[in-house]
C-alpha cells in the first residue's frame, strides 16, 4: 500500500513537472546564416473584430526589436508606402513577394503578423483585456523563415480578487470592464504581448542584433539546452 502511495505520488510530480516544463527551444541556425539588421513590419492581419488592433500592434512591436538591435522602418512610413501603391489590405500586402519588399524598402527581413485575440471580455465574474499575436521574421532576400512565436498577455495577469464575495467580484468585473474598454486598456497589453514575443531577452525571442552589445551571444533559449 506504502508502495502504491509512493509511485502514485512519484508519477503525480513528474506530471506536474511536465505541464510547466517550456515549449522546445528554437532552432536559430537559419536566423544566424541570415544575419539580418534591418526588419519592417508588415501591417498585421487581423483576426479580431477591433479595428484598433492592427495599428496597436504594429507600434507596440517597434520597442522591442529596436531594444533587442536591430533597425526598424517607421511603421507610419511603412503603412503609407503600401496605400499609396494601392495596398490597403493587410492580406494583399501579406501577398507582395519577398523580392519586391526587398526592392522597394532595402529591409533585410520582414515580420508577419496576425492577431489573434484583442480586446475586453467580461466571462461571470472576471473580466480581461487580452491580447494574443503570433508571427514569423522571413528573410526578404531568400525567401526564407528565421523565426516564428506566438505569445499572448491579459490584464488578470495583474488583478486580485480583493475579497467581497460573489457580488463584489461581479461589481469588480464590471468595473474593471467599463475602465478598460474606456481607456483602451489593449494598448498597454499589447505593449506586453510585443515584449514577450520579440524579444531577444525572453525564451525563444529573437536574436540579438548587430546594434546591441549582446549582439553574437547565445539567446535565452540556447543557454537552457
Amino acid at each position: 500500500m506504502l508502495n502504491l502511495k509512493s509511485y502514485t505520488a512519484i508519477a503525480l510530480v513528474a506530471l506536474l513537472a511536465g505541464c510547466v516544463s517550456p515549449p522546445p527551444a528554437h532552432d536559430y541556425t537559419a536566423f544566424k546564416q541570415a544575419d539580418p539588421h534591418s526588419v519592417i513590419i508588415l501591417p498585421p492581419l487581423n483576426n479580431t473584430p477591433e479595428v484598433i488592433a492592427p495599428y496597436s500592434v504594429m507600434t507596440q512591436m517597434v520597442a522591442p526589436i529596436a531594444e533587442s538591435g536591430f533597425y526598424v522602418f517607421p511603421v507610419a512610413l511603412v503603412d503609407q508606402t503600401f496605400k499609396g501603391n494601392g495596398l490597403t489590405v493587410a492580406s494583399d500586402v501579406h501577398q507582395v513577394p519577398v523580392n519586391k519588399l526587398h526592392e522597394i524598402f532595402g529591409a533585410d527581413s520582414a515580420l508577419y503578423i496576425t492577431i489573434e485575440e484583442y480586446g475586453t471580455s467580461y466571462v461571470v465574474i472576471s473580466s480581461e483585456t487580452a491580447v494574443t499575436v503570433s508571427a514569423s521574421l522571413v528573410d526578404l532576400r531568400t525567401g526564407e523563415q528565421l523565426w516564428q512565436g506566438k505569445a499572448r498577455a491579459s490584464s488578470a495577469e495583474q488583478q486580485s480578487n480583493g475579497g467581497g464575495g460573489l457580488v463584489g467580484m461581479l461589481v469588480i468585473a464590471a468595473i474593471n470592464q467599463i475602465a478598460e474598454t474606456v481607456t483602451d486598456k489593449g494598448f498597454e497589453i499589447a505593449a506586453m504581448t510585443s515584449t514577450r514575443l520579440l524579444s531577444s531577452d525572453v525564451y525563444n525571442g529573437l536574436l540579438y542584433g548587430p546594434r546591441s552589445p549582446n549582439y553574437g551571444q547565445p539567446a535565452p533559449s540556447e543557454k537552457k539546452k
